[in-house]
């Protein structure tokens, strides 16, 4: 029999799969890629190095994303002129507008996704989340 904070860790990994599994259903692209996508919006252009940081994210996981973003015309590559080893990112306005139809479709899966859960509770929830992270933070390797 599992404890219960085997349990609590065996559902967190289970939810975050499915939330990442429905999450990609409902609005036609992963969490991840919606991500990268905001951070092109709220950036004008980024070096695909930076993305990967900020990200967290390997040099292969960002290409794959990248590649997949400019096949779907959201997104577009360019060698820096001054360094061609610097690949610069940035939205297409095909990217732009796709963005406010996956904000609006990632309001329905929240709310839908909380829909029983008080304000009260959602707040504690979050704070949860918080302490949970900040301590994973100080865990040494």
């Amino acid at each position: 029999m599992c404890s219960l904070e085997s349990t609590i860790l065996y559902k967190l990994h289970f939810l975050n799969k499915e939330i990442n599994s429905k999450f990609s259903e409902c609005t036609g692209i992963s969490p991840s890629r919606l991500e990268l996508l905001q951070l092109l919006y709220q950036g004008d252009e980024l070096s695909q190095q930076d993305l990967q940081k900020e990200l967290n994210i390997d040099n292969a996981a960002i290409t794959r994303h990248l590649q997949q973003l400019e096949a779907n015309e959201m997104i577009t590559r360019r060698k820096k002129e001054s360094d061609n080893r610097v690949t610069l990112v940035k939205l297409t306005n095909y990217g732009r507008q796709k963005i406010d139809t996956f904000e609006e479709e990632k309001k329905r899966f929240v709310n839908t996704m909380l829909e029983d859960v008080q304000a009260e509770e959602r707040k504690l929830l979050l704070d949860l989340l918080n302490r949970m992270q900040n301590n994973i933070q100080h865990i040494l390797m």
